[in-house]
């Protein structure tokens, strides 16, 4: 092949990609960002939490939020806490990542094998999706999925709605979109 024909086949592919992820159509599936504002997903709900941002006591902007809300309620399903003896209490589900949550965080990363160090990221956050289970709608783009989170003590009622974003049913049995710019728990 020429010089013209090799350069025209690079810039044909330079062009293919950026309309290829113009259009969406690379091939991953779109992630989660919490500049998006959502703990969101898409297409399946497996590893659909694997992309989330963090949230801890210590140095996350998100640590008031939807979205450590969602967490606590992931601990207090798993039972887990500060000891075997106080697991997470449901009255602290308030959205506001106290020291309560940051040692029950720390115990739950311990039992699950992954870094214990109190922060909530990808990797905490993508184990606790490993206990979602559909229990109904689609997982299709577009469409409402119906999931629950499943833990050692408790189950959860959770949903991703037509945008991808994910809700939890609070204590009171308000439903809640999980978000990291807002705090509308209790």
């Amino acid at each position: 092949m020429n010089v013209c024909g090799k350069r025209f086949r690079a810039a044909a592919a330079v062009v293919g990609a950026a309309l290829a992820a113009t259009l969406g159509l690379g091939a991953s599936p779109a992630s989660a960002a919490t500049s998006d504002g959502w703990v969101r997903g898409y297409d399946t709900y497996v590893g659909d939490w694997g992309d989330e941002g963090t949230v801890s006591m210590l140095v996350s902007q998100y640590k008031n939020s939807n979205a450590t809300c969602l967490w606590q309620r992931v601990l207090w399903a798993e039972g887990a806490g500060g000891d075997p003896e106080h697991p997470f209490y449901e009255g602290w589900i308030n959205g506001s990542f106290g020291p309560e949550t940051s040692s029950a965080t720390f115990n739950l990363q311990r039992r699950w094998g992954l870094t214990a160090d109190s922060y909530v990221g990808p990797k905490t956050f993508g184990r606790a999706d490993d206990n979602l289970v559909k229990t109904g709608g689609s997982t299709g783009r577009g469409e409402t999925l119906y999931l629950e989170y499943r833990g050692r003590s408790h189950t959860f009622p959770v949903r991703r709605n037509t945008e991808g974003k994910y809700l939890f049913k609070d204590a009171d049995g308000t439903w809640r979109q999980a978000g990291y710019n807002y705090r509308t728990c209790s």
